[in-house]
């Protein structure tokens, strides 16, 4: 019983650590708000859009959720990355390690201006 106890504080403490973790993302993702209406249709910077079969959505502490669960958290921070078709692909909601980081490109014309370290992730102005 001993045994179980200390692997769920240790299990709860390495949940805790790892949300303060910043994670690595992709190249190409924006950074927007996120509101979840009516899955799959969301809000992205206020104006609708949609997300793709087989998206998926990342928490603080990187574990998937699904869409139903955003719905009554109200706007979220996210790093985002569409389809060709604008459909939205993976949504990572950022943790406070991720939101000190304050330059990130919103939308494809930053990103394409912009220089990005993918080993520090972070983004600079030429």
């Amino acid at each position: 019983m001993k045994r179980c106890a200390f692997l769920m504080v240790l299990l709860c403490a390495a949940g805790l650590a790892q949300a303060q973790v910043h994670r690595q993302f992709p190249a190409d993702a924006l950074r927007g708000t996120l509101q979840v209406d009516v899955a799959p249709e969301v809000r992205l910077n206020g104006k609708p859009a949609r997300l793709a079969p087989g998206s998926r959505i990342r928490n603080e502490t990187n574990f998937l959720v699904v869409p139903g669960e955003l719905s009554q958290r109200g706007r979220l921070t996210v790093h985002y990355t569409q389809e060709a078709d604008g459909l939205l692909k993976d949504l990572w909601i950022l943790n406070a390690a991720e939101l000190d980081n304050k330059r990130w490109p919103q939308t494809r014309a930053e990103a394409a201006a912009w220089r990005f370290d993918a080993a520090q992730q972070i983004w600079s102005k030429p």
